[in-house]
């Protein structure tokens, strides 16, 4: 019995129940991070074309509008960007928070940043 070694039931069920909550903690937070890559894919996609080709801060809010439709991007809307211009260049950025709930009191928050700079 002194040269049996490994993990005991004990172990197990601790690593199993570890995972098991990094896992549903990760399912819960999942679409979110999910909808930011959407976001900063769209703002790339800007910062090529339309933030280039835009006279305006209306026709810049507009044209995200447009893409976050097509991209299922229901958390921020053109109204929520921020549009600067730095070295005659036009950035556009955004800052949100997501409180995604876990269980019972819980809930994670979760703030995210993208910028086409």
């Amino acid at each position: 019995m002194k040269n049996q070694r490994g993990i005991s039931f004990y172990g197990v069920l601790y690593l199993l129940i570890t995972l098991g909550f990094i896992g549903y903690i990760g399912m819960r937070a999942f679409p979110s991070v999910i909808e930011y890559f959407g976001i900063k894919k769209i703002l790339a996609s800007m910062a090529n074309e339309e933030a280039k080709n835009a006279t305006n801060v209306r026709e810049i809010r507009a044209g995200f509008d447009r893409r976050a439709v097509i991209g299922y991007v229901t958390v921020i809307s053109g109204e929520d960007l921020e549009i600067t211009k730095e070295a005659g260049e036009t950035v556009v950025s955004a800052n949100w928070s997501v409180k995604v709930p876990l269980f019972a009191q819980a809930s994670l928050l979760l703030d995210f940043s993208a910028s086409t700079k």
